[in-house]
């Protein structure tokens, strides 16, 4: 019979997000189960956003059920304007502001991973990416917010998007601002035991 412990663990996905998915399907990864937790992510008062990032992807690790056999791999992405986090948009209003905030400017695209191995032993990485936009027109904003495509995304913005058009600079992970980076989730994913190429 074989050993559980021998064989590759089962991963679980502490996600409904379909970008996380396909982010994991570069790595030749395929969750065996996904499982959407159920946080609250209100900013505690005066929380630094890296802060903030790594509780929140922590809580999201441990809030999912976890069998003998599984691991467990979850994430957050914020984006910091200073010490302002911007989640996500409650509505198009506070999406056209996001835009308005970072057009011309600098922000930092915050994203937290963890991962619970088979032994319950929890590591997390953070990927800090600078991306700077280039000044938008209130046009611009209008038709982005029209678009659709910033609701739901942290900073009101989707960079696998229209919104790459937005970025003049960035330096550090482009996968991590999608929502996943991978040579972060790689080095974890292989350190608790997924055998990966």
């Amino acid at each position: 019979m074989t050993n559980p412990v021998d064989s590759p663990p089962r991963l679980v996905l502490a996600s409904s997000s379909p970008r996380r998915r396909d982010l994991l399907a570069r790595l030749g990864v395929e969750p065996d189960r996904i499982a959407a937790p159920d946080v609250d992510e209100t900013p505690l008062k005066a929380e630094p956003p890296r802060d903030y990032a790594v509780r929140i992807a922590l809580a999201k690790a441990a809030t999912v059920a976890r069998g003998p056999d599984e691991i467990v791999l979850a994430g957050d992405t914020i984006i910091a304007v200073g010490r302002r986090i911007l989640g996500k948009p409650a509505d198009d209003v506070e999406l056209a502001r996001m835009l308005a905030l970072l057009s011309g400017r600098r922000h930092h695209c915050l994203s937290a991973v963890a991962v619970v191995a088979r032994d319950g032993f929890v590591r997390h990485r953070l990927s800090d990416t600078i991306v700077a936009f280039r000044p938008l027109d209130a046009a611009e904003i209008t038709a982005y917010v029209a678009s659709g495509e910033g609701r739901g995304k942290a900073g009101g913005y989707a960079i696998q998007g229209r919104a790459e058009a937005f970025v003049r600079f960035l330096h550090g992970s482009h996968s991590g601002v999608v929502g996943l980076p991978l040579m972060e989730t790689r080095a974890l994913l292989r350190t608790a035991g997924l055998p990966l190429a």
